[in-house]
C-alpha cells in the first residue's frame, strides 16, 4: 500500500519542490527548485532518500497533514514549532507517523522556509525533468499550484535506504541561520562601481525589501551607481547581485530569470544561499567579500555535513 498524507490546511504557501530544472536553463526556462537546497537535501537524507527527491517547501507557516498510512518523515530548515498529535517533536530528525497521526506547526519561531521529506519522496507532476512547482508557468508539483486543503499526497516509491526513526543532523553541522552575513565573491562588473560604491557594497547593512519573492530580493540600503555602456544580456545564476539603474541591488534567488543585462557586481556563494533563503522582507543582511578559494572551502564544509547523513544511512 502506498503511504499517503491528507492535507487539512496549507499555511501561507506550500509547494512541491525538488532541485529544479537545470537541464532546461539553456532553453530559457527558470531552474527553480527548493530555495534552501541544504535543508531540502538534509530532510531527504534523514529519511533515506536520494537528496534530490521532491519535498514540501513551506513558507512562513506550516501545513496540517494527516497520515493515512505509516510513513517516515523529517523536517528541516526554518523552525515552525512542529507537533505530532499536539506534542512537540524535534526538527532535523526522522520520525514515523502512524495512521491517523496529525502533523501540525504551532507557529514560526525562526526562518522563512521549512522542508518536509517523506521516505520515498512525494509524487507530483513532472515537467521538463522536474517535479518542482513553477507557479508562473503553472507546471509541475500539483497542477502547477500551491497545495490546497483536501489534496492527497502520495509517496512516489521506495526509499533508497531502510527507514530509521531518530536519525538527526547535529546542530553544529547546520547552517548558521541566525547570522545574516552573506558571503560573496566579486562579480564580473564590480569595477563599474566607484571605490566608495565598492566599499559600501561590502560594508553597508541592507534590508530585504517588501517587493521580494522567490525570483529575487530587492535590497534597500545606500544607493550605488554603476557606470559604463549598456550590456548585452548574459547568463545568470542564483546568488548574482545585479545593479539596476535605481542603485538598489537585486539578489537573484531560485526562480531567477536565465539571462539579463544589469551589471553583476557580486555573487553570493552557494554556501550562503541557504541563509539567504531563510530571510524575510524587513530582515537585515550584510555582504562580506571573500575569495573564491574561501567560497570553495565553505561549499565543501556543507557538502561534508550532508555526507555524514549518507554515511549514517549505510
Amino acid at each position: 500500500m502506498i503511504p499517503t498524507l491528507l492535507v487539512e490546511s496549507t499555511g501561507v504557501l506550500t509547494t512541491v519542490q525538488d532541485l529544479g530544472r537545470l537541464n532546461a536553463v539553456s532553453a530559457g526556462v527558470q531552474a527553480g527548485g527548493a530555495m534552501d537546497r541544504f535543508a531540502h537535501s538534509a530532510a531527504n537524507l534523514l529519511v533515506g532518500n536520494d537528496h534530490g527527491l521532491a519535498t514540501l517547501e513551506c513558507t512562513l507557516t506550516g501545513p496540517a497533514l494527516v497520515a493515512e498510512h505509516t510513513c517516515l518523515i523529517a523536517i528541516a530548515g526554518a523552525d515552525f514549532d512542529p507537533r505530532v498529535n499536539g506534542a512537540p517533536v524535534s526538527p532535523w530528525t526522522s520520525l514515523f507517523l502512524g495512521p491517523g497521526d496529525r502533523l501540525t506547526f504551532a507557529g514560526r519561531r525562526d526562518g522563512a522556509r521549512m522542508y518536509i521529506a517523506v521516505a520515498g519522496g512525494f509524487d507530483a507532476d513532472r515537467w521538463l525533468g522536474s517535479l518542482s512547482t513553477n507557479l508562473l508557468a503553472r507546471r509541475g508539483g500539483r497542477e502547477g499550484r500551491p497545495l490546497k486543503a483536501g489534496d492527497t499526497l502520495r509517496v512516489a516509491g521506495e526509499a533508497r535506504k531502510p527507514g530509521v526513526a531518530g536519525r538527526r543532523m547535529p546542530e553544529q553541522l547546520r547552517p548558521e541561520y541566525s547570522d545574516h552575513t552573506l558571503h560573496a565573491v566579486a562579480g564580473p562588473h564590480l569595477k563599474r562601481l566607484d571605490p566608495d560604491g565598492r566599499r559600501l557594497l561590502f560594508q553597508a547593512t541592507y534590508r530585504v525589501g517588501r517587493d521580494s519573492d522567490r525570483m529575487g530580493y530587492r535590497l534597500e540600503g545606500p544607493q550605488l551607481i554603476a557606470t559604463g555602456d549598456e550590456l548585452l544580456s548574459f547568463g545568470l545564476v542564483a546568488g548574482a547581485v545585479q545593479m539596476p539603474s535605481s542603485g538598489q541591488p537585486i539578489l537573484l534567488m531560485a526562480d531567477h530569470q536565465t539571462a539579463g543585462g544589469y551589471p553583476v557586481v557580486a555573487t553570493v556563494v552557494s554556501a550562503s544561499l541557504p541563509i539567504a533563503a531563510q530571510l524575510l522582507p524587513g530582515d537585515e543582511l550584510r555582504l562580506a567579500d571573500i575569495t573564491v578559494e574561501r567560497a570553495q572551502t565553505m561549499r565543501r564544509a556543507l557538502a561534508g555535513a550532508l555526507e555524514t547523513l549518507r554515511e549514517g544511512a549505510g
